[in-house]
């Protein structure tokens, strides 16, 4: 027997194959219940009894001819390389839907075991399958399981040993499809066996199939040898003329018919069903949500839900990471002296990277409840209703899939979203759905709305982000309508799409989801956001102010301290720079306390003779100083301190902000405002936007580099949505006209890159620009509304 033995998980989509991959593996896997979750083959291996089990996980396909490209890359696998033993993935409650593929699978001539999963959702239905029977009737060994709960996992692997072992031939299955399908097929067969195309690694009677069921890649082979391939083609025709002519139906529809039957006399006798015609209870809830009337309303609700329970579960969370990334900024900033390294590591990378980790409590809560959706089965039944609005724009029910995968519900990423386009069939709906995937609410824009949202919405968070929702859809779906209309017209293909049976999700495969996907952010905050972080910080710093601009500021600087210090009113508290250096730095300390107690506990405070003129200037200062309780030269003092400290507060401000326009990115950013100004965008937010090119997450560490860089105040060292909503600069529509930007204007390189992978360069191309356009002309028209409404000018 060999040590080592690889088999092949196959099955169709939803048969629970992707979750036997992960109880025999422990290999983390997303396990989804729509179609095509699946796309490319996966990889495990286990140890059992002394033999390494190297486990291959296949694209769900429903049968294998090449109609697909999991259908290819199934049938590739298994032809090509040959694994030593085939297990196929069956849904017992499903059995006569699912053997189909095992009849191709047989006749195929690969070594089998048939795995017969949900043996308790079978049970639910009062199903009852006879293992044993079956396994006897199809000539293979059959294991009942229930992978979900790993039952039968074990006999499983007990069973691949056992028949890997074997030494015993596995030779194709011979079906009779009547006379005529029988009588080409022998024809064909004899042609193939002669013929200098044949492949031994095909058996010859399954590619006489194929070609009689118009398989393309058989076809294909045979042009090799282009006389026979010529004769076996007219076989073909004639025998589909015949068939037509006799039975009004092609030699395919006449196989597959066939198949079923022979499926049906084992199942007979294999199957017993307590109840008959019994309406089971997936049947019954789908009355409910995915009624015409009633679906779509409890759809909407249900997404209204998940927003509500995503603001106010992470609420607190979120402060606390604020709170933590405030803390962490302080103590850096305590241990470092003011220069460049202080720079880089505050507003470079804490600022940069913190401000995207700050929103990882709503983004693992959002996948939590997305994670819910798709392991009960919810999702492919959301799939199947906006298949009724899709098409009125153009796109196949299909798209549905790699639309949500890109972020139709929030929490998405467009790449999956773009490969998820594959299971598209017309090439013209396939790519108008790859171009318009771009526009769902990717995780990666989750942090921009949030931070914009909790800034200016913040009593209405869970409803702007359900209207976000609502008009990401529709940008998406009316920039589909606008393709299909003018580059990629076209008419619309048949759409069939497979409903699962609600499934309970289990605590510890929702945390998984969701840990899988939450990790999956952090590690991408941990090295693209740092290293484009890093980069944009340098952009951002270098070269900086001229010498002429940094004499001017000491300057000024100079000439402020000296009218303090020889005022009459501040003469008495501070005689010289000195004093002046103690009462900034006890100010400071005092305006950083959190609390009355907090502020008693610096060391020196209390016993400084400062402390009075301290104390008024700060609750000046917020406006909490009735002035009968104060003497009048207190006060005096203490309003030309506050003024000073406004003075040097505004010099800071102004040389900050004339650093960043010397920098680099400051270059580039002013010279886009030329474009942008009319959208109410300055330089420092099309830095940012050039930033979210490369990772949309980069378009909030920007901003909170480029409105931290070079800041000492301690007042001002708020979140980057306290700084935003405290600047003058912004108000409630500029925040929108930038959310509503963000969410259309260019994918991000990666995306980029593999829609030019999907398609070519052209159709790239084709995204940046059609994206770039959309965006701007949408956040004109909005921000010209609002205006013109008094919602606000900047």
């Amino acid at each position: 027997m060999k040590e080592k033995i690889t088999i092949a998980l196959a099955g169709n989509p939803n048969s629970g194959k992707s979750t036997v991959f992960n109880a025999i593996t422990g290999a983390r896997q997303h396990i989804a219940n729509y179609p095509g979750v699946t796309v490319e083959k996966k990889y495990g291996t286990v140890t059992h009894k002394g033999y390494e089990i190297e486990v291959v996980d296949l694209p769900g396909t429903y049968s294998l001819t090449a109609y697909s490209l999991e259908e290819i890359v199934a049938r590739d696998f298994l032809v090509n390389e040959k694994p030593d033993l085939v297990v196929d993935i069956v849904d017992a409650s499903n059995l006569d839907r699912n053997l189909y593929l095992t009849v191709q699978l047989k006749e195929l001539g690969s070594p089998l075991i048939i795995a017969l999963n949900m043996m308790d959702a079978a049970e639910s239905r009062g199903i009852v399958v006879d293992d044993q029977l079956l396994s006897t009737l199809f000539q293979v060994p059959v294991v009942p399981m229930v992978a979900r709960s790993k039952q039968g996992i074990q006999e499983c692997l007990d069973k691949v040993i056992a028949v890997a072992g074997r030494d015993q031939e596995w030779p194709p299955a011979v079906i009779s499809y009547g006379n005529d399908i029988d009588q080409g097929l022998d024809q064909i067969e004899t042609i193939i066996k002669r013929s200098k195309a044949f492949n031994a690694r095909y058996p010859s009677r399954w590619r006489a199939l194929k070609c009689l069921e118009g398989d393309r890649q058989i076809l294909d082979f045979l042009k090799e040898d282009p006389d026979l391939g010529r004769s076996i083609e007219d076989i073909c025709q004639a025998t589909s003329k015949h068939m037509v002519d006799t039975l009004d139906e092609e030699p395919e529809s006449v196989i597959a018919g066939h198949r079923y039957g022979y499926i049906v006399g084992i199942t007979r006798k294999a199957v017993k069903r307590k109840v008959e015609l019994r309406l089971n209870l997936s049947d019954k809830i789908d009355k409910v949500l995915t009624n015409r009337i009633i679906g779509p309303l409890l759809m909407i609700a249900i997404l209204y839900v998940i927003y509500v329970f995503t603001f106010s579960a992470s609420e607190v969370p979120i402060r606390v990471f604020e709170v933590f990334f405030e803390f962490l900024k302080e103590i850096v900033s305590s241990i470092i002296p003011v220069g460049n390294l202080q720079s880089l590591i505050v507003s470079g990378i804490i600022d940069g990277v913190g401000g995207v980790l700050g929103f990882v409590p709503l983004i693992m809560f959002m996948f939590f409840a997305i994670a819910i959706m798709e392991d009960s089965g919810y999702m492919a039944r959301m799939a199947y209703m906006l298949d009724r609005v899709l098409r009125w724009f153009g796109l196949h029910g299909n798209s549905v899939i790699a639309l949500i995968v890109s972020g139709g519900i929030s929490g998405g990423c467009a790449v999956p979203g773009v490969m998820a386009t594959r299971t598209l069939k017309d090439p013209k709906e396939r790519i108008t759905t790859l171009l318009v995937v771009p526009f769902m609410n990717c995780g990666a824009k989750l942090p921009v709305y949030a931070m914009l949202i909790g800034a200016f919405f913040s009593k209405d968070k869970a409803r702007m982000m359900f209207i976000l929702t609502l008009f990401s859809w529709g940008f998406a779906l009316l920039a589909a309508k606008i393709i299909r209309s003018t580059v990629l017209k076209g008419p619309e293909t048949p759409f069939v799409m497979e409903l699962p049976p609600y499934r309970m999700p289990t605590l510890k495969g929702l945390l998984i989801h969701t840990w899988e996907r939450t990790w999956y952010y952090i590690k991408k905050a941990g090295t693209v956001i740092l290293g484009l972080s890093i980069i944009l910080w340098a952009m951002m710093t270098f070269p900086g102010l001229s010498e002429e601009q940094e004499r001017f500021f000491e300057n000024e600087r100079i000439r402020a301290t000296k009218s303090l210090l020889t005022s009459p009113e501040i003469k008495e508290w501070i005689p010289d720079g000195k004093s002046l250096m103690e009462l900034n730095g006890l100010y400071e300390s005092y305006a950083r306390a959190n609390s009355e107690e907090e502020a008693h506990m610096i060391t020196g405070l209390e016993d400084s003779p400062l402390f009075p003129l301290i104390k008024t200037t700060f609750l000046l200062n917020k406006g909490e100083v009735p002035e009968r309780q104060i003497e009048r030269h207190d006060l005096q003092a203490a309003a030309r301190y506050l003024r000073f400290r406004d003075e040097m507060t505004g010099l800071g401000d102004r040389e900050r902000q004339a650093a960043l326009k010397g920098s680099i990115a400051g270059w580039l950013g002013q010279g886009l405002e030329v474009v942008t100004r009319p959208l109410g965008f300055d330089y420092r937010i099309n830095i940012a936007l050039l930033g979210g090119f490369a990772a949309k997450e980069v378009v909030v560490s920007t901003l909170g580099t480029a409105y931290s860089i070079g800041e000492v105040d301690p007042e001002g060292s708020n979140s980057l949505s306290e700084r935003l909503r405290k600047d003058p600069g912004w108000n409630p529509l500029k925040a929108f006209t930038l959310i509503i930007f963000t969410m259309l204007y260019v994918p991000c390189f990666v995306t980029v890159i593999s829609i030019r992978r999907e398609t070519s360069w052209v159709w790239a191309g084709f995204s940046i620009g059609f994206n770039l356009v959309a965006a701007f002309l949408v956040a004109f028209i909005i921000r010209y509304a609002g205006m013109a409404l008094g919602l606000g000018v900047s």
